[in-house]
């Protein structure tokens, strides 16, 4: 490239003499103001003339090529000749990028990918490639990117970071504070001022839900928060009961204004006048034949006092009779019953016939009966351990003395009853009658050709254990009694009758017999009452029922062991109470033996029969009330039991089988995803079954 450019020394504009730029750049004093005459000038010679001029360090990538004319009607400061000489290059698809306090000339494609600053202030240079990071307050950066896309280089690159709800653009430094200015414009806050509205005529609760529905018909209502697609207010309307007032939130005034407008046609008198207004209430969780018979016993003694500007006033008929009145007044204290109250059972609705003012004091009082009721969800834990010992030890035995044909003979020898069957009754049985349980050591004589038993020696010793576990569990509504029972229906008879006819043995027999069935297992009564302070007061009967072994056949019926617990706890919500421990030691010891004989050591054993029985039974009842107040902590517990019942039918399934070919068993579908999980320290840790 041949051509020259001139340069201008002298802050007067006065002609310098013409410099090649492809030989070596003039010797000039940095700071001074230069005249610039670049005409069809190499891009790399007119980078070292500008390098020298700044004092900047610039490098030219190898793919930058071609001629620029770059020129100064009169003469510009260094740092403003620098940046006409970037614009120039921006026109030629070329970019400068510091790195480090090196200028880098590159493609403006490959730009993004150098080492340029990162920014998120305002301290940008205007043509170079930058990066800098926006941090949104209130808009959603993802609605941005659509608006910022087309005000930036097709080159360079717009990034959406949700995390923190942040931009990330880069591009050159005097297009990033213009895109800065429209950023802050946009991310404004989206909701308005709380307004309060009172309500004249209308029931502010009635009001609300409906003014609500007809705003949010006819527009988005989705919640402005940072990082999720929808970044509009949702528009908040919440009714004041005490002051009869809405409480307004929009998304801008033009939203707040609609609704005003909504209130004021909405909130108008009744057409039929001020008395024999009718009105009808549909409660939510209440039940409307309770709450009818409770407001009609509070109104039942209710004295209205008309005063000067017709208000109604409700006070106690007692206070009213001893209050006075001011002087002058002729105001008077009559009785009413406060207009009629009806419940219909079949909507669960209210039928209020009262006076406008009347029905609003009665409105407030509706709903704060008619609130979510709080439930209770009791466990329960019924841990009953038994052990039995017994022991039994005998020697019995008979002899005769003398011989064979004398006169009179003798007989010597023992027996007992205690821990068996007697040695005579043996004898003469003749086979018949069996040995008591144990180990039977026995001796038999030959007499006349018939083995008679001389000799028995018994000894048993039996251990016998129980443990048994039982978690009964309910939920139940505050102040509310449930129960539960898991028991057998075992019949009793309680009486029996045999009806023989006139005609003697001709004569009809009619047999029958009265039977009683009583439930026996475990029984669960809970009456729970929920405190303001969290503590759970419970009212329970806890009873344990259980058949004697050995009594089921029994002639006379079952014999039933029972364990109550009836009493009044208060606990703190989700913490363990014990009810009580019933525990029972019982010692038996029986023992048949001869005097002065037993007593010798050793040999004394062979003299008696002696049997011992030891039992020990220990009950013991804990109880967890949890409160459940919202329909989230309900699904809660019902997804970790749901859950807990579905392990335990997997692992129960049947081992695989190529013979008897049934290997699957029904299993529950899974639970709801995204599931909150409630864990109970009275459920055990789930474990694999053992397989056949």
């Amino acid at each position: 490239m041949g051509s020259t450019g001139l340069l201008a020394l002298n802050a007067w504009g006065q002609p310098a003499p013409q410099v090649s730029t492809a030989s070596t750049p003039p010797v000039v004093k940095r700071g001074e103001p230069i005249t610039l005459n670049f005409t069809n000038a190499d891009i790399e010679a007119v980078a070292r003339t500008m390098a020298t001029l700044t004092g900047r360090n610039v490098v030219v990538d190898p793919r930058v090529k071609g001629t620029i004319t770059l020129t100064t009607e009169r003469p510009v400061s260094p740092a403003a000749a620098y940046n006409q000489f970037l614009a120039i290059l921006r026109l030629q698809g070329y970019t400068v990028v510091d790195s480090a306090g090196l200028d880098k000339i590159v493609p403006e494609a490959d730009a993004k990918l150098q080492g340029g600053g990162v920014f998120s202030g305002d301290n940008l240079g205007n043509g170079q490639i930058a990066t800098q990071i926006f941090k949104l307050n209130f808009e959603n950066a993802n609605n941005l990117v659509p608006i910022l896309r087309p005000l930036i280089s097709p080159n360079n690159t717009i990034n959406v970071n949700p995390g923190n709800n942040s931009l990330v653009i880069t591009d050159y430094g005097d297009n990033l504070k213009r895109l800065a200015k429209i950023i802050a414009a946009m991310d404004v806050s989206n909701a308005t001022d709380v307004e309060v509205i009172p309500v004249k005529h209308a029931i502010a609760g009635d009001l609300a839900p409906l003014v609500l529905r007809l705003l949010e018909s006819g527009g988005s209502s989705g919640a402005a928060v940072p990082g999720q697609s929808d970044g509009s207010f949702k528009t908040t309307l919440i009714a004041e009961p005490r002051s009869n007032a809405l409480i307004l939130r929009a998304a801008n005034p033009a939203r707040v204004a609609l609704a005003k407008s909504l209130i004021a046609k909405l909130d108008q008198p009744s057409a039929q006048g001020a008395d024999g207004n009718i009105y009808v209430v549909y409660l939510k969780n209440a039940d409307a034949t309770k709450l009818a018979a409770t407001l009609r016993a509070a109104l039942s003694g209710e004295v209205r006092t008309p005063t000067a500007n017709s208000a109604v006033a409700a006070t106690g008929a007692a206070g009213a009779a001893g209050a006075g009145a001011p002087s002058g007044s002729t105001a008077t204290s009559q009785s009413s019953t406060g207009g009629q109250i009806q419940a219909d059972a079949s909507t669960n609705s209210l039928i209020i016939s009262a006076p406008e003012p009347q029905y609003r004091q009665l409105r407030a009082v509706i709903d704060k009966l008619d609130a979510r009721r709080a439930q209770v969800y009791v466990e329960s834990l019924i841990a009953e351990v038994n052990a039995e010992k017994a022991a039994e030890f005998g020697i019995q035995w008979q002899g005769a003395l003398g011989k064979s044909g004398d006169t009179n003979i003798g007989l010597l020898g023992t027996n007992f009853t205690v821990g068996g069957i007697n040695l005579i009754k043996l004898a003469t049985g003749a086979g018949a009658t069996a040995p008591s349980t144990g180990l039977n050591i026995g001796v038999a004589n030959n007499s006349n050709g018939s083995y008679v038993l001389g000799f028995l020696a018994r000894f048993l010793q039996t251990d016998g254990g129980g443990n048994i576990l039982s978690t009964p569990n309910l939920l139940t509504l505050d102040n509310e009694e449930a129960k539960i029972v898991i028991a057998q229906n075992v019949p009793f008879v309680t009486g029996q009758f045999t009806n023989t006819g006139a005609g003697g043995t001709s004569g009809s027999v009619n047999p029958f017999q009265t039977i009683e069935r009583k439930d026996v297992g475990i029984t669960l009564k809970v009456k729970p009452q929920i405190s303001e302070n969290g503590t759970v007061k419970l009212t329970i009967y806890q009873e344990v029922s259980t058949i004697q072994a050995g009594t089921v056949n029994s002639v006379n019926g079952p014999t039933t062991n029972k364990r109550s617990i009836e009493s009044n706890v208060l606990v703190a919500d989700g913490s363990i109470v014990v009810l009580g421990g019933l525990l029972q030691d019982t010692y038996e010891g029986n023992q048949d033996a001869v005097p002065g004989l037993s007593s010798i050591p050793f040999l004394g054993n062979l003299f008696k029969s002696e049997a011992r029985n030891r039992k020990k039974t220990n009950l013991m009842v804990f109880l967890r009330p949890v409160v459940v107040r919202d329909g989230m902590s309900t699904d809660s517990l019902s997804n970790d039991r749901y859950q807990q019942m579905r392990d335990a039918q997997q692992q129960a399934q049947p081992t695989p089988s190529v013979l008897v070919p049934i290997n699957e068993a029904p299993v529950l579908p899974p639970a709801p995803p995204n599931a909150t999980q409630f864990k109970s320290p009275f459920a055990p840790e789930a474990t694999p079954l053992k397989q056949p």
